[in-house]
C-alpha cells in the first residue's frame, strides 16, 4: 500500500519543516509515503471563499485516481485514538487498498465536490490547528501508528 498526504500551500516555518523531515525520514522504513503540496491559489483577494474552495478542489481532484481511497482531514471527521488509527491503517492494508490518500484542505475547508469524492474523513482533534501544523501532527501520528503495528516502544498506553 502507498499513502499520500495532499496539502495546499507550502510550509513556511522552519521548525515545522524540521519536524516533518524527522518523521518522514522515520516513516520511510515502514511504508511508501509521499507528501504532495499544491501551490497556494493566486489572487485570492478577488475570490469569494466558495470560489477559492472550488479552485482548490479542481487542483486536488487532478491528483486523484478513481481507484484511490480518499480520507479528508476534517474537523467534523471521525476521531481515533492512536491505537484505533493504527487498526484502521492495518485494515486498509489487509483489505488490499493500493493507494490511501489523505487530504488537508485550504483555509476555508473543502468544496462539496471533495466531500463527494472522499471515502471518509478523520479529525485529529476538537481543536483547530493551522494547516501547516496539521501536516506535522498527521505525519507523526502516521509514524506512531506503524510503530504500534510493529509493537515498537515509541507509543505508550
Amino acid at each position: 500500500m502507498k499513502i499520500t498526504l495532499i496539502a495546499i500551500g507550502k510550509t513556511e516555518d522552519k521548525y515545522l519543516i524540521e519536524g516533518m523531515e524527522k518523521y518522514l525520514n522515520r516513516l520511510k522504513h515502514y511504508i511508501n509515503f509521499s507528501l504532495f503540496i499544491i501551490p497556494d491559489i493566486k489572487n485570492t483577494k478577488n475570490l469569494t471563499q466558495a470560489q477559492q474552495k472550488t479552485k482548490e478542489a479542481e487542483l486536488i481532484l487532478k491528483q486523484l485516481n478513481n481507484s484511490d481511497t480518499v480520507m479528508l482531514l476534517d474537523e467534523k471527521g471521525k476521531k481515533y485514538t492512536s491505537v484505533k488509527f493504527a487498526d484502521y491503517l492495518n485494515k486498509q492494508m489487509v483489505g488490499s487498498i493500493q493507494h490511501l490518500v489523505f487530504i488537508i484542505g485550504g483555509p476555508y475547508g473543502f468544496d462539496q465536490s471533495i466531500y463527494q469524492r472522499a471515502n471518509g474523513s478523520l479529525s485529529l482533534s476538537d481543536m483547530t490547528f493551522s494547516h501547516q501544523m496539521v501536516r506535522l501532527f498527521f505525519i507523526e501520528q502516521l509514524y506512531r501508528a506503524f510503530t504500534i503495528l510493529k509493537n515498537e516502544p515509541y507509543h505508550h498506553e
